[in-house]
């Protein structure tokens, strides 16, 4: 909160609170409330802003998650990462899958009308027929919104070390493709909408005033994704604001001890130049399903974006990994399992 004051004239109107990164609902709903009040004191927050919280299904109970409600959650997103008992011990979490069950159930009780559940694949000797029962088990709650995240092995993590040394297999491509086809697939038959890579909305069509899919995806996440200015605040928190990225630095007692004597705590930052920002466009536009507004591009960066690019887009368009139309260029499907191979080719002609 002290941050919060010290940044109080970081002058960009909100329209999403994230609380979020560790486990903040291992707090009571007290201080969660205080933590949005002093927001709303410190920034221009819009009435209606998405304010989501992270919670951990061993955290909560009934009554925390009412009072997150009351002190001004309106979203809840829910870390359950699987329902397969051996799977969540790989992953290290404490909770089990009756833990996540609850969770959801609670939530809903809780009044909540936006739930979002996480939910991790190609998790070693993770099957098709495992994942596919994770997700009807997820939608057995009805989730607004559902993230899908493939499980990477971060340099210098315990998961990581126990790979190299063999402990484990990770899954092949092969079975990574096909988890990924899957979930696009089964999802899409029961109203879920890809959005990002990574992100699926659920799609109300009985509300045609607004409609549910634009409701249900995330708004503050997709600030990221659009290039919208962002405030971090907390150890390692980043911020941006174009051209410009910082972020606080990680030491948690030098943190607190720089906020205690009334300082901003050090931070990192750097400017982006035109390349870097180029760059980026591209990566975060092709995580999107929309893919990259070639209009806003041209005039963003003062380039002609089928003239810059054309001799890689012909050979990925006739690979069928990427639709390029005059107002828009997408990775298909299949071409998002390639992202990291395509952005490197379109990067290299900047």
């Amino acid at each position: 909160m002290i941050e919060m004051n010290l940044k109080s004239g970081f002058a960009l109107t909100f329209d999403s609170l994230y609380i979020g990164g560790g486990t903040p609902s291992v707090f009571g709903a007290e201080t969660i409330g205080r933590i949005i009040e002093a927001a709303h004191r410190s920034f221009n927050i819009l009435k209606d802003a998405e304010i989501t919280l992270e919670v951990n299904p061993d955290t909560i109970t009934p009554e925390k998650l009412e009072g997150f409600r009351r002190g001004g959650v309106n979203r809840i997103n829910i870390g359950v990462q699987s329902y397969n008992p051996e799977n969540l011990n790989f992953l290290g979490r404490l909770h089990s899958d009756s833990d996540a069950d609850l969770a959801g159930k609670w939530a809903r009780e809780a009044g909540f009308e936006n739930i979002c559940l996480d939910l991790i694949y190609g998790i070693p000797g993770q099957t098709k027929k495992a994942w596919v029962a994770d997700l009807e088990r997820a939608l057995s709650f009805a989730p607004e919104h559902l993230s899908c995240y493939l499980l990477t092995y971060e340099p210098g993590t315990p998961l990581d070390a126990s790979r190299q040394k063999g402990r484990f297999h990770p899954l092949n491509d092969d079975k990574i493709s096909d988890l990924f086809t899957s979930t696009i697939e089964f999802l899409a038959a029961r109203g879920y909408a890809q959005y990002e890579m990574s992100n699926f909305a659920r799609i109300d069509s009985d509300n045609t005033e607004k409609p549910g899919f634009e409701q249900n995806r995330s708004r503050h996440n997709r600030k990221y994704w659009l290039f919208t200015p962002y405030l971090g605040l907390g150890p390692t928190s980043h911020s941006f604001k174009e051209p410009e990225r910082f972020w606080n630095q990680p030491d948690v007692p030098d943190y607190i001890n720089e906020l205690a004597a009334g300082r901003l705590p050090p931070s990192g930052r750097e400017m982006l130049s035109r390349s870097q920002l180029m760059m980026e466009a591209i990566y975060l536009g092709l995580r999107q399903t929309e893919g990259i507004r070639t209009e806003a591009f041209e005039e963003k960066f003062a380039v002609d974006f089928q003239r810059q690019f054309s001799d890689t887009l012909e050979g990925l368009e006739e690979k069928g990994l990427i639709r390029s139309t005059q107002n828009r260029c997408a990775l298909t499907h299949k071409g998002m399992l390639f992202l990291d191979s395509i952005v490197p080719l379109l990067v290299n002609q900047i």
